[in-house]
């Protein structure tokens, strides 16, 4: 996998876990950043394009999970998974930070609470191929009101993001944060460029913000739709702030 399209070199430690990612829909809101600012640990700075923050829920299905040097482990090498994040910076290395991940493998999901202090929760979720479009229906198990229900599918040929460009800035981050406590933690993660389609979505519900204390905006989402990427990811870094 190729490295120099990255905007900073890869760790010099060997990455920790690989995995596929299939059949994403990115749906990404514009937000006033003041909305979204309580909202975020203190020492990490929210990032904006052109004055606007953003807000993406990401549905997806994850395979060919496993562990570098381990063979794949039984009933952890496969889910489907819901993300709903925002864009953040620190060290001039643009990130992601996660409200929230719902994944149907309550083993994957404790195990990532443990090694990547992620905010992951265990849900029920239905991925179903429906002819040219993917239906997705996901409800949080043990807490209400955590939901997403909607059908999406390409409808553009497959195209790279140019740089400067928000759908380049939307997609193209190689590092997510996470937080424990007062301590501030950087995930490097190493991907191909994204071929990207613009997509076309019915979200029928979707109250995945609804706990977290803002709202997103009453206008429709841009849209953007991925068949699959093969993912590395590092182990935790602490960083020194």
């Amino acid at each position: 996998m190729k490295t120099d399209h990255r905007p900073w070199p890869i760790p010099r430690k060997p990455w920790r876990m690989k995995q596929t990612w299939n059949r994403l829909l990115f749906a990404s809101w514009p937000i006033e950043p003041e909305a979204i600012k309580p909202f975020l640990p203190n020492k990490l700075r929210l990032d904006t394009y052109e004055g606007r923050a953003w807000v993406s829920i990401v549905p997806f299905d994850i395979t060919g999970i496993r562990m570098r040097y381990l063979p794949p482990i039984p009933l952890t090498t496969a889910f489907a998974e819901l993300n709903v994040r925002t864009y953040v910076t620190l060290d001039d290395k643009p990130g992601i930070y996660l409200f929230s991940l719902d994944a149907t493998n309550l083993l994957a999901v404790l195990g990532a609470r443990t090694l990547y202090h992620l905010p992951y929760y265990w849900a029920d979720i239905d991925v179903i191929q429906e002819e040219d479009r993917i239906r997705y229906i996901s409800e949080r198990r043990n807490a209400g009101g955590f939901v997403f229900r909607g059908t999406y599918k390409p409808v553009s040929p497959a195209f790279r993001a140019q740089q400067g460009t928000l759908d380049y800035w939307l997609a193209e981050r190689y590092c997510l944060y996470a937080t424990r406590k007062n301590d501030v933690y950087r995930c490097d993660i190493l991907h191909e460029p994204w071929a990207l389609h613009y997509a076309e979505a019915r979200i029928y519900e979707n109250t995945m913000v609804d706990g977290i204390g803002f709202k997103l905006p009453d206008e429709e989402p841009l849209l953007h739709y991925s068949e699959r990427q093969e993912v590395v990811m590092w182990g935790l870094e602490k960083l020194r702030i």
